[in-house]
């Protein structure tokens, strides 16, 4: 399986400042990327200065974020400097106990190696390029439902606030089973919202939790793509769930209605890809983001209509 770069998400892109290093390195590797990109830097800067949003709800998102960014450094630390001897099958049943009853609604184990990790990161400008070099060889990955009657009202900001609740939902989920396993004396790292090591869909299907729709988002049999994900990555050896077909990409090859719905036309209409066995398609990220800033929200409407969902 193929390496993905952080710096080539568009998350890391957009937060390139034009005056930093980052940016002048990005843009000699990828020339082809600065036109676009700085055209949704101007489209961002518009937004702020004339929000399109009602600004009493929008803060209530963004408040979710602040907090998320403020507790963000905890997603690792040192472990113990003993471990507590562990049988696999019974710490994976607890750990899966565990994420449930802090609000997890799935939860799956991964058995996964260096190629699951981002090559590099980009997404924040401490760490813009460090190499990601995580020994972990397996990964817990949850993911909580988001209120189906919030996400209908998608591209409204209701469906951003609901969004933004879910994330910080499941950042605790991931704090507390990281802080847990630490403190038995095994290496954990939480994945969160703008602080991930490794892509979650992809790592989510691997545990089970659903197949990768053609919006490039997992659908899982309960909630469809209705769904936020996280994930702790750990030395401790689990037991791993094995992954699941139940036809998703057989029913996303002849459905379309999320391509069709995307008010950006990001969304492929092609047959998906294929990359080490992994079926998969890929969205167009510079037309997503431009839609999120002409609009004042993130969308959303490929979730709502999905009939998973």
């Amino acid at each position: 399986m193929k390496k993905f770069d952080e710096r080539d998400t568009m998350f890391a892109r957009k937060a390139l400042r034009p005056d930093s290093d980052a940016y002048r390195d990005y843009y000699e590797r990828h020339p082809e990327n600065k036109k676009i990109d700085d055209h949704l830097r101007e489209l961002s800067q518009k937004l702020k200065e004339n929000p399109v949003t009602d600004p009493i709800k929008s803060n209530l998102a963004d408040a979710a974020f602040s907090f998320l960014a403020d507790i963000n450094h905890l997603s690792d630390g040192l472990p113990a400097s003993e471990k507590l001897p562990v049988e696999p099958k019974k710490i994976t049943e607890f750990l899966k106990q565990t994420a449930r009853e802090y609000g997890a609604d799935l939860v799956g184990i991964a058995k996964i190696n260096k190629d699951h990790f981002y090559s590099h990161r980009g997404r924040k400008p401490e760490n813009y390029g460090e190499v990601v070099d995580v020994d972990h060889g397996f990964a817990i990955v949850f993911a909580v439902e988001m209120e189906k009657n919030k996400i209908n009202l998608a591209p409204a900001i209701e469906e951003n606030i609901e969004v933004s609740r879910i994330y910080v939902k499941i950042s605790i989920i991931g704090m507390i089973l990281a802080y847990y396993l630490r403190r038995l004396g095994y290496e954990a790292r939480n994945h969160m919202d703008a602080n991930y090591l490794l892509p979650l869909p992809s790592l989510a299907e691997e545990a089970g939790l659903g197949e990768l729709g053609r919006i490039g988002f997992l659908v899982t049999k309960e909630f469809g793509p209705r769904v936020r994900l996280g994930a702790v990555t750990t030395n401790l050896k689990l037991a791993p769930d094995e992954k699941q077909d139940f036809g998703i990409r057989k029913f996303c090859e002849t459905c379309h209605l999320c391509e069709k719905a995307c008010l950006g036309h990001a969304i492929s209409a092609d047959a998906s890809s294929e990359d080490g066995g992994r079926h998969y398609w890929q969205i167009k990220g510079e037309k997503c983001y431009e839609i999120w800033k002409r609009i004042g929200t993130d969308c959303g409407v490929c979730m709502k209509v999905c009939p998973f969902s």
